[in-house]
């Protein structure tokens, strides 16, 4: 992989912040490259809270696309608004950057630099919030994409049946190309997006029981259930295609981006560890041979 951001699996017990108060209003941070913030939740308890980088700030982000006073969300005539405070890199809602300020509804998604948060609101706070948890258990918060945790779990499931109802199953490994230069030329938020974007375009055209996983940083995996070998690598070029076709705009910049694939069909004598190596190793003879292309 290009980059060096690793995808951190965090088990259910070590999740920070405890049960919201029955009724009380917060931000739950879903997503995170600070993992002792995963989970944590923020009660809406004042009449504002501040994010920032600087020690000021209710909540301290430490992050370069976070500005030292970033934004605030504060609550007028019993409603919560996100207000941005002119920061560098702004302030977004629902992946939407707010012009000044926008009001919260429930279940929007507020992004501070690297980090996204949920709001919470309504009687029914602490199962929303229990929900959230379990959601952030096999859900990457930025991609919306399953996470590492949940493929190999249900790759555990799926390589016994293939074996006994002797049917194939495949698996594709994807890595953007070049997704270091794409942080460096336009910026980790513009590179956030560019993740984001490409998990939505290839799930709209996955079958439904086809599973679409970010496996950690710019990587991600697809388990390919009753697929052979010839299949896969026929759904991995059409994906690859509709990637390469797709116009990746980001705050009025085209960013080209293309990816790279390896698969593999299940062995009689393989677990799934080494179904993924094979796959694994496939993608980087994508990779070495030229880049944007399948291997199989």
């Amino acid at each position: 992989m290009d980059s060096d951001v690793k995808t951190r699996i965090t088990p259910l017990d070590e999740i920070k912040g405890g049960a919201p108060d029955k009724g009380a209003d917060c931000l739950v941070v879903i997503y995170t490259s600070d993992a002792s913030q995963f989970g944590k939740r923020h009660v809406l308890a004042a009449n504002q809270l501040n994010f920032g980088r600087g020690s000021e700030n209710d909540v301290q982000l430490e992050n370069d696309s976070v500005s030292r006073r970033h934004c605030r969300v504060e609550q007028r005539k019993g409603a919560w608004y996100a207000v941005d405070l002119d920061s560098t890199n702004g302030t977004y809602v629902n992946d939407e950057l707010i012009n000044k300020e926008v009001q919260l509804r429930r279940g929007d998604q507020i992004k501070v630099g690297d980090t996204i948060l949920k709001y919470l609101s309504g009687s029914d706070v602490e199962a929303q919030y229990h929900e959230t948890i379990y959601k952030m258990t096999i859900i990457d918060g930025l991609t919306g994409a399953n996470n590492k945790r949940f493929l190999l779990e249900s790759l555990e499931r799926e390589l016994p049946r293939a074996r006994r109802h002797q049917r194939p199953l495949s698996l594709c490994m994807i890595d953007i190309d070049h997704f270091k230069a794409v942080n460096d030329g336009f910026g980790h938020l513009a590179g956030d997006y560019v993740l984001k974007e490409l998990a939505t375009l290839i799930r709209t055209r996955l079958r439904p029981d086809d599973i679409l996983a970010r496996y950690g940083g710019e990587e991600f995996g697809i388990a390919l259930p009753e697929t052979s070998r010839e299949g896969a690598v026929k759904i991995a070029d059409q994906l690859r295609a509709l990637v390469e076709k797709h116009r990746f705009q980001f705050e009025g910049e085209h960013i080209p981006v293309t990816m790279s694939v390896g698969v593999a069909q299940l062995d009689d004598k393989w677990d799934v560890l080494q179904l993924i190596k094979a796959a694994d190793e496939k993608l980087y003879e994508a990779k070495r041979s030229g880049r944007n292309r399948v291997c199989s």
